[in-house]
């Protein structure tokens, strides 16, 4: 945007910082000429006592030293202003060069004010704390935009493939190619549609809404259970009322995935899946647990991540998954405030946890954005 020269914050307080100045001193001047000056007489008195000035000659020789006190608190007030301003204005000074070298489009760059804790760098924290959030979530999306182009460029290639062999081989069975094609074409499509359901929930656009995380337990293990019937696997659905406040549509999806993940991943013939809800006194828990195979510790932290399948037992290629389930699980989670957990069953399988709170809270990215245009930030009930 451009903006008329003006000037300059330093030079306004420095301004300021004169004119109270001269300001206290003509309000000393003035309490001295009230109190003081015009009590004398103005004539001048010559007794046994000596030589009594009158206010004309306490004026005459007052005047020249006023005048000089006053330049010199100009002088003193205006150096002195100066480098006060200047002092108090420099963590501004480093916040703005944070923020233009982000603008520049490097976030790395941290402010890491020193000192004890002001209004200035409690900004300057915040502006870290955003800036660290942004470059995470640049990362983050340009890792998701890399694997979503492999992802994609995959089935959009053996549909070339499958029709460059029915333009060349006529003779070829068409039905065969048809139902390859028609394969192919469903797994483009349930892949994008994973990928905007992840970046909806990545974005938090959705109305929030009361919720009963119960109820939508049962109708996720409802719909899977002719799945679970076919895998020979007991779905187990137990709980309380568990009321939350969010998107139902999206904490169906969530519980969906979860299940339907609990299921695949199983063993391969039996097995069990159990979900449970309950009530805290600060948050609403949804737990997804399911027998299986040994986990790796290590390989737990990486299934959140897109495209991360983890291991690839225990499934048919109706179910293959596209690779985003628990990332979705762990963004639109991340969306409602909430968290979520996966634990290695000592037994084998996997144990997913999600806490939701049972109010909605503002997350620290919106607080330091909030903080930055001024917004008022809400305080949980």
């Amino acid at each position: 945007m451009n903006r008329r020269p003006g000037l300059s914050a330093r030079l306004k307080l420095t301004v300021s910082y004169v004119g109270f100045l001269l300001l206290a001193g003509a309000l000393l001047l003035a309490v001295v000429w009230a109190f003081l000056l015009r009590y004398v007489p103005d004539t001048t008195q010559y007794g046994p006592g000596g030589f009594s000035p009158s206010r004309t000659d306490l004026t005459r020789a007052f005047t020249p030293a006023a005048v000089t006190a006053m330049i010199f608190l100009l002088v003193f007030g205006s150096l002195g202003g100066w480098v006060l301003a200047g002092r108090m204005l420099s963590p501004l000074t480093q916040i703005a060069e944070a923020a233009r070298s982000a603008a520049n489009g490097s976030l790395s760059h941290r402010i890491r004010m020193r000192g004890p804790r002001d209004e200035f760098r409690e900004l300057a924290d915040v502006f870290d704390t955003m800036l660290h959030r942004l470059e995470s979530h640049v990362a983050q999306q340009r890792r998701f935009a890399a694997n979503a182009s492999h992802e994609l460029r995959t089935p959009l290639a053996i549909s070339r493939t499958l029709l460059d062999v029915a333009r060349n081989d006529p003779a070829r069975d068409k039905g065969e190619l048809i139902e390859r094609l028609h394969t192919v074409n469903t797994r483009a499509i349930d892949l994008t549609e994973a990928l905007l359901l992840l970046s909806r929930g990545d974005s938090g656009s959705f109305t929030r809404e009361p919720v009963d995380l119960s109820l939508i337990a049962e109708e996720a293990a409802e719909t899977l259970l002719p799945l679970a019937e076919q895998r020979q696997i007991t779905l187990d659905v137990t709980g309380e009322r568990t009321p939350a406040v969010g998107s139902a549509e999206l904490l169906l999806r969530v519980v969906t995935n979860l299940v339907q993940n609990a299921i695949v991943h199983n063993l391969p013939i039996g097995g069990t899946v159990r979900v449970h809800t309950e009530s805290l006194y600060d948050a609403s828990v949804l737990w997804v647990e399911n027998t299986g195979a040994p986990l790796p510790p290590e390989l737990v932290p990486t299934l959140t991540e897109p495209f991360q399948r983890g291991t690839e037992r225990a499934r048919s290629d109706e179910h293959a998954g596209v690779g985003l389930g628990l990332a979705i699980v762990q963004s639109v989670v991340g969306a409602h405030d909430g968290t979520l957990t996966l634990t290695p069953r000592p037994d084998g399988g996997l144990l997913a946890l999600i806490r939701l709170p049972v109010t909605p809270r503002a997350s620290a990215s919106t607080k330091a954005t909030r903080w930055l245009t001024g917004d008022p930030v809400p305080s949980p009930d």
